[in-house]
């Protein structure tokens, strides 16, 4: 299989790419520049030739700036624009293309504090939900070509390489962790080993499509989480940060958002369609993430 990836040198993409290219699949990594500009929505379309699948995980960073007016604007615009035109460029080649795995993420659901939420509940308020939804109708020209398109709404990725967790280690490796707010506000995660093999199922199977939820069976509340990682480092787990030091810290609206808000997601799809986790719980998969097995 030939498989155009977009955001091919980010966390999950650098993943995906050993990955299949072990298995003997061929990858075209969709770069910035001459091939494409997602934040000004232009691609040369030449790049598709011969594709047989296309994955999107481009976008700019949520967590690396605080929220600024301009930083919102750049989050939103990689995303839809982006996602646009090469959804565009895919449902002029759907004869050719059967598979567009496009990139989303549970900041859908918004903060719904205890509530469980599957691929079937509605999207929340605030930035995130706003951002994940316009990304998700941005891919509306290949779903009306008929191309087959999934939505992977992933949760929390966990890698020692990056994301959330690489940000939490070095504290939590010398005995300063602790969970944010209150810590009851929940966490969906999935291993990075996971979120690879849900992208290739939803390669795989004919019959995913649409929203799916790339997640671990098993979320945690945030205290939970911080007393896990506490846990498999050997560390002790100390005081949490409250809300005031965090929106100091991050700004109120991404401190809100992202630190303080969570979803109770369960991946109902993938169950459904009896798939096989590798790390089902978050020890489980700290442990393989951190070598400490």
């Amino acid at each position: 299989m030939r498989v155009l990836i977009t955001g091919s040198h980010g966390l999950i993409g650098t993943a995906l790419t050993d990955a299949l290219e072990r298995d003997g699949d061929d990858v075209v990594r969709l770069a910035r520049g001459n091939q494409w500009d997602p934040e000004q929505g232009t691609i040369d379309e030449a790049v598709l030739d011969n594709v047989d699948a296309v994955v999107n995980l481009a976008g700019e960073g949520l967590g690396e700036h605080r929220w600024s007016d301009q930083h919102k604007r750049k989050v939103m615009d990689s995303r839809v624009k982006g996602t646009t035109a090469l959804a565009t460029a895919v449902a002029r080649r759907a004869d050719q293309i059967r598979c567009f795995v496009s990139g989303s993420a549970i900041g859908f659901y918004g903060n719904r504090g205890d509530e469980v939420v599957t691929e079937e509940s509605g999207p929340g308020t605030g930035f995130l939900a706003d951002v994940v939804t316009h990304w998700e109708a941005a891919a509306a020209p290949a779903v009306e070509a008929g191309v087959r398109t999934v939505f992977l709404r992933t949760g929390i990725v966990l890698s020692a390489k990056g994301g959330a967790l690489a940000k939490m280690l070095p504290p939590f490796r010398v005995g300063a962790g602790g969970w944010m707010g209150n810590g009851r506000q929940w966490q969906s995660w999935i291993s990075i080993d996971d979120e690879v093999a849900v992208i290739r199922h939803a390669l795989d199977n004919d019959t995913v499509e649409g929203p799916l939820n790339s997640v671990a069976p098993n979320p945690v509340t945030a205290k939970e989480f911080a007393k896990t990682l506490g846990r498999v480092l050997g560390r002790p787990v100390l005081v949490p940060i409250p809300p005031p030091a965090l929106r100091v810290m991050f700004g109120r609206d991404m401190a809100e958002e992202m630190l303080l808000a969570g979803q109770r997601v369960r991946p109902a799809k993938l169950e459904a369609d009896g798939f096989g986790f590798r790390h089902p719980t978050l020890e489980s998969a700290l442990r393989a993430v951190l070598g400490k097995g």
